[in-house]
């Protein structure tokens, strides 16, 4: 499988850093969904911060090195540091692409939100916020307005 990364990203003017409120937690060896800022300045991953939506984060677990003793091919390497506990300065992406998605799911010209909970998804709804859109099955163009409103 694929790991989802960004494409298009420039870290001076696509985005923003931040710190992490809690340690991120990884399924699967990644995570990938809309973010919010607390009252502290702190990222907290889904959309109930007092920001709002303010970009979308995606974070790849370190792979591990293939050797006679080591991880096989591709599995998640627990010792690699790659920014996921609390305290921690991650990118936001708020304008860029993001490639390696699903491409059962994420289909081709289809609208892209998060959930509250920070979940991307086709379907829009109440309290979802709309993220961007695919130009391709499996790629996403992000385009998070400030100061977007949920739906109603």
């Amino acid at each position: 499988m694929v790991q989802p990364s960004y494409d298009k990203y420039d870290p001076i003017a696509s985005g923003f850093r931040a710190r992490l409120a809690a340690d991120l937690t990884l399924t699967n060896g990644s995570f990938l969904g809309g973010v919010s800022l607390n009252a502290s300045g702190r990222v907290v991953v889904g959309t109930a911060g007092q920001s709002g939506l303010v970009g979308v984060l995606l974070k790849n677990a370190g792979r591990g090195p293939v050797s006679q003793y080591g991880a096989l091919p591709g599995t998640v390497n627990p010792n690699a540091p790659i920014a996921t506990v609390a305290g921690s300065q991650v990118d936001i992406m708020q304008f860029g692409e993001i490639v390696g998605l699903d491409k059962a799911v994420f289909l081709a010209g289809s609208k892209v939100y998060t959930t509250t909970a920070g979940v991307l998804s086709l379907t829009g709804g109440t309290g979802r916020f709309l993220v961007g859109f695919t130009i391709e099955a499996g790629r996403l163009r992000v385009c998070v307005a400030v100061g977007q409103v949920a739906q109603a």
